[in-house]
């Protein structure tokens, strides 16, 4: 059991739901469910197959004999024949009509296809569900004010509530995109060794129409109201470059979002669950180390490059086909996959249980708030009598002098005390005192929170009528 190398995506990262998708299990009775709607479809449009061999074939759909098929690999080479042959081991009165007219890729690409679709599905609700976990916390802390920052350096006031609006932002623009991409999938279909549907012409001795109804009644039975219109002998590897964009995109989003947690709770502010008996550090015992957010970051960084694999492949395909694809597609697209759902379920644990310190905020804004003042009290100290531009140059240079006091001595910031001696602006420390209220420098901030939320987030959300999210997911 501990002797060969196992894939942490699948034993550590991902949901058992995600895993199961791109298991073999999955992908070996997916084929069986094309073989067998191939079959009911060339019988429905008259070619020579009984319902007692589309039974046969039914029986055994879900019980895979997989020694069979491995045994037989070792022989052929070939995977989709082994499969052929092992099917018509348990199916014998069917083994003459399995995979009729069809090529490897009808099965294979198919296949793909389905679980691709199937996966997007399961990460478009988890991404939903992050959004709504962070609309939660959005609505919550949407007039707390904290130092918003430029350059990591304190620039404005914002509120905490408007900070998640970021992150819901791109979160929001991932989800509008996967929503496409799910709803634009087409099919392979029915297409045949060099996408002509040349065998299936024989088959239905010329009659296009009997070919084109095939084609359809197939994509039909998958749920897929289209086929790719024309292929070669797979559907166009561009799709898989489009798909692997998509779970990039929200890898991009994600990282962001772990990355501000960060630092965030570098800071103090903010922070990640930690559980009771969580231990942050082997040595640094006193240690709340982001363990979550940098697990997302780890995670995101792999999909993220990850996603140069299909777009490598889609543009070095030759002609009709080139079996350079096959490796690397099987290793891509399901490690994608795989570590995404990984990240979503961080995603979803973290926002659920967000932790907020909310003194430790009032205190760094505090610290900064006299420099963000400035302008309002050069407006005050006009109205005392001062000289606009005499009063600028003086709050240069009391700020200057607090800042080296901040910075070098490691004092508090005392640039109100300064101005309050100056009697050239006029002001009492009362009355400076007056121009420090944090909610005087949000701005829109918590206007724009219940906007946004009510503008662009609730009628996405409305599509998700709740959030069965498996509970089984370790973090």
């Amino acid at each position: 059991m501990h002797t060969t190398y196992e894939s942490p995506l699948t034993h550590r990262y991902a949901s058992k739901e995600m895993s199961y998708i791109f298991s073999d299990l999955k992908k070996f009775r997916t084929w069986r469910a094309l073989w067998i709607a191939l079959a009911e479809g060339e019988k429905a449009l008259g070619l020579p197959i009984t319902e007692a061999q589309i039974e046969e074939l039914k029986k055994y759909q879900e019980d895979i004999n997989f020694e069979e098929a491995l045994a037989r690999e070792k022989v052929v080479r070939h995977d989709v024949m082994s499969h052929v042959y092992a099917y018509g081991l348990q199916a014998p009165s069917a083994k003459g009509i399995i995979h009729l007219g069809a090529t490897s890729c009808y099965v294979g690409d198919n296949t793909d296809l389905i679980l691709m679709k199937e996966g997007l599905l399961v990460l478009e609700k988890k991404v939903a569900k992050v959004l709504a976990n962070l609309r939660t916390f959005a609505l919550a802390y949407k007039s707390m004010p904290t130092l918003g920052y430029t350059h990591y350096q304190p620039a404005q006031v914002t509120t905490v509530g408007k900070r998640a609006t970021l992150w819901m932002q791109d979160l929001l623009m991932d989800l509008e995109n996967l929503r496409y991409t799910i709803s634009s999938l087409k099919f392979r279909g029915v297409k045949g060794t060099t996408g002509t549907q040349a065998s299936f012409m024989s088959l239905f001795e010329g009659d296009e129409e009997k070919v084109i109804t095939l084609d359809q009644m197939v994509s039909d039975a998958f749920g897929f109201s289209e086929s790719y219109a024309v292929t070669g002998q797979t559907y166009p590897r561009k799709v898989d470059s489009i798909v692997l964009n998509r779970l990039s995109e929200i890898a991009q989003s994600a990282y962001k979002f772990s990355n501000d947690l960060r630092l965030l709770q570098s800071m103090k502010e903010m922070e990640e669950p930690f559980e009771k008996n969580q231990i942050g550090s082997s040595a640094m015992a006193y240690k709340r180390n982001p363990m979550r957010s940098e697990r997302m970051g780890a995670l995101c960084r792999y999909v993220i490059v990850d996603a140069l694999n299909p777009a490598i492949t889609a543009s070095t395909q030759w002609f009709e086909r080139t079996l350079d694809d096959s490796a690397n597609k099987r290793i891509a697209v399901a490690e994608a996959f795989l570590a995404l759902d990984g990240v979503l379920n961080l995603y979803m644990n973290i926002t659920e249980n967000l932790v907020v310190y909310d003194k430790i905020i009032h205190r760094h804004l505090l610290s900064e708030l006299p420099f963000m003042a400035t302008e309002n009290i050069i407006m005050e100290g006009v109205k005392k009598g001062g000289d606009r531009q005499v009063l600028h140059e003086l709050i240069r240079e009391h700020s200057m002098a607090a800042a080296k006091n901040v910075k070098e001595e490691g004092l508090e910031n005392d640039l109100l005390t300064r101005i309050a001696r100056d009697e050239r602006f006029g002001l009492s420390t009362e009355e400076l005192a007056e121009t420090l209220s944090p909610m005087d420098y949000v701005g829109r901030a918590p206007a724009q929170v219940v906007a946004f939320i009510n503008t662009q987030v609730d009628p996405l959300l409305a599509h998700y009528d709740a959030f069965d999210i498996s509970s089984e997911i370790t973090v």
